[in-house]
């Protein structure tokens, strides 16, 4: 047993004479029962640090004669509570509250919201608990990259007011996301500093445009991709067989008739395609003009109302158009088509001096006539992206522009003044680099073979390689898939209108990609027999 501090020894034992214990730690002196002692505050011994673990505290012996007492609780300035003892004998754990309850984790800052100031510079909205630094750091350094980021993007921000914003906001993230409390600034100042070297981009679609990671990744995806040169047989699984051209759309017979018997309909009665009046087709010069919205429809939810609004302008349908230009019309039927000018197949292989490609990627442009929608350029690149063909196409003769359809198409009366040589001159220049056996790649390819009136039966088109969620007919647009797919920003010159040979570049990037990191699509069977697959111009 441990001996007792003898802390009660002064305070009369409360069963007094009925007590039974042996060792009791009350008093049992008749003059304590009587009458009651002051306390008298009495040294206790200080803790000393080097105290271990399952020692005791002993009181001093008292002398002869002497009268103590202790206090019947100890007062707030003890020294036993200022040296930190709780009790007697220490406990061999910590604190309940310094106890591990779980593997520790590290605070992780929930997604932020861009709310900008009156300055551009967003602001983080994190709550304070879930970041493991401190707020106040992380806005500053996020002032610190959206002010490099402004200077970067100089040339580009009047066309893309929030780019330095969302991306200083993205780089913060990154930064956090890789650090911790001790080494955050460092990683920022680290990242501010290869901002400043990098060259200022004259497009969104630039190199240098991104945070730094995006920019790291988009390289490395180059890098890859130009490392790869298709091969027919890599190309073989994705070439649509004569059903999948069907369903989407795609001319696989030369109609019947002539062809080339109707070039155009000027002075005939047609629906304009952009306000579904009806117009006489006249030229350029004397077109009737109508209001449209150039943007396509969709459905939006106001106030707990569905309404179809355009994205050019979104205004309703039952609004004014946003836009005033000339009445145009749009034709599909192939035997019409073929009136317009004649359909004909991509010609067989020669025998020998062939001066085909393997693979191609093909994009055109279209403008407005009186003879419908036609070609205006067309844009060829072999499978490594190097341009082969890029030529502007005059009208057939008797077939007038209405409208040059600018914001799409990027042609302009000036450069289309430039242009000697008509379609069919086109055609010949490109049988010397495509034959019935060069794989043709591009988006919506249907529509591009339409307008050069080519039939061609070895076809990959990213539209699907890349379905819409919808299924077919609906398509995505080629700049969301290089946004998404590539991280470039393409068709960003607005009503500066497309470049064909940009597109062409993009698909043919799309389709490798898809190659690299795409599904495998499965062994297909063409169920037409092998010398009409091999030469679609045999039937």
């Amino acid at each position: 047993m441990f001996s007792t501090l003898g802390l009660f020894q002064t305070l009369p034992c409360p069963e007094k004479e009925h007590c039974a214990r042996p060792n009791c730690l009350f008093s049992h002196r008749p003059d304590l029962i009587q009458f009651p002692v002051t306390p008298v505050p009495v040294d206790v011994p200080r803790v000393s640090s080097s105290t271990t673990h399952g020692s005791r505290l002993s009181a001093p012996e008292p002398t002869a004669g002497s009268s103590t007492s202790i206090p019947a609780k100890r007062s707030i300035s003890s020294p036993l509570r200022a040296a930190g003892v709780s009790n007697v004998i220490p406990s061999s754990e910590p604190p309940t509250k310094f106890q591990r309850t779980g593997t520790p984790r590290r605070p992780v800052a929930v997604p932020t919201g861009v709310q900008s100031s009156s300055t551009g510079v967003p602001v983080l909205k994190v709550p304070p608990a879930q970041s493991q630094v401190a707020l106040p750091v992380r806005q500053a350094m996020l002032k610190s990259l959206y002010d490099h980021f402004v200077v970067l993007y100089e040339k580009i921000l009047p066309a893309n007011p929030t780019l330095a914003s969302e991306h200083a906001l993205k780089q913060e993230q990154e930064v956090y996301a890789k650090s911790n409390k001790l080494t955050y600034r460092n990683a920022v100042i680290s990242s501010i500093a290869a901002l400043k070297k990098r060259s200022k981009p004259d497009t969104s679609s630039h190199a240098s445009v991104g945070t730094e990671a995006e920019v790291q990744a988009r390289e490395e995806m180059r890098k890859r991709m130009e490392s790869l040169r298709l091969t027919v047989s890599q190309l073989a699984p994705y070439v649509m067989t004569l059903d999948d051209l069907k369903t989407w759309g795609y001319m696989v017979d030369i109609p019947p008739g002539p062809g080339g018997d109707q070039p155009h309909e000027e002075g005939s009665i047609k629906t304009c395609e952009r306000c579904q009046e009806k117009f006489v087709v006249k030229r350029r010069e004397q077109a009737d003009q109508c209001r449209f919205h150039w943007g396509k429809a969709f459905s939006s939810r106001m106030n707990g109302e569905k309404r179809r609004v355009y994205t050019c302008c979104s205004k309703t349908a039952d609004e004014d158009g946003c836009e005033v230009g000339p009445h145009v019309f749009y034709e599909s039927d192939p035997e019409t088509l073929h009136r317009r000018h004649a359909f004909i197949h991509s010609r067989a292989p020669l025998d020998s001096g062939d001066t085909a490609l393997d693979i191609v990627a093909l994009d055109c442009e279209m403008i407005y006539t009186t003879g419908g929608m036609r070609v205006a350029r067309v844009s060829v690149v072999d499978g490594s992206g190097k341009e082969v063909l890029d030529e502007l196409v005059r009208m057939d003769e008797g077939v007038e522009v209405i409208d040059f359809n600018t914001r799409f198409s990027g042609i302009t009366a000036e450069n289309y003044a430039t242009a000697s040589l008509p379609l069919q001159s086109i055609r010949k220049s490109l049988d010397k680099i495509i034959n019935s056996q060069t794989i043709i790649i591009g988006h919506a390819l249907d529509n591009d073979l339409k307008t050069l009136r080519m039939i061609h039966h070895r076809c990959v088109d990213t539209v699907v390689l890349f379905p819409h969620t919808a299924g077919p007919p609906y398509r995505r647009a080629l700049r969301a898939l290089a946004k998404e797919f590539l991280g470039q920003t393409i068709q960003a010159a607005g009503a500066a209108g497309h470049s064909s040979v940009e597109d062409s570049i993009a698909t043919l990037d799309l389709v490798r990609w898809h190659v690299l990191n795409g599904p495998r699509p499965r062994p297909k069977v063409d169920p037409r027999p092998a010398q009409m697959a091999s030469d679609p111009s045999a039937s």
